[in-house]
């Protein structure tokens, strides 16, 4: 079992940048492909981001390729996703968590963007 904090959200304006960190626990992170998803008011949780076990391989949502880059580091259990170029259609709440394997879910992370 594994279980996910996310942070690193905040308030920032259209345009501007945000990282995103979730740390895992417990065993399993090292092994399974992760991705970032998110809830937008009003909408259903999304996957707008997703990395290969080992790092190697990205994928990403037509919404958000070009702007956000996830990574990760196995070593630290860490998952990251940098955020560029923001949007106010990016507003949601993001959290991370397996592809294949769900776990339980975090809190989440807020991310409020300005226009």
């Amino acid at each position: 079992q594994v279980s996910l904090v996310e942070s690193g959200g905040g308030l920032v304006q259209a345009g501007g940048s945000l990282r995103l960190t979730c740390v895992a626990s417990g065993s399993g992170f090292s092994g399974n492909r992760m991705g970032w998803y998110r809830r937008a008011p009003g909408k259903q949780r999304e996957l707008v981001a997703r990395i290969s076990s080992g790092g190697s391989s990205t994928d990403y949502a037509d919404s958000v390729k070009g702007r956000f880059t996830i990574s990760r580091d196995n070593a630290k259990k860490t998952l990251y996703l940098q955020m560029n170029s923001l949007k106010p259609d990016d507003t949601a709440v993001y959290y991370c968590n397996g592809i294949v394997n769900i776990w339980g879910w975090g809190q989440g992370t807020q991310v409020t963007v300005s226009s």
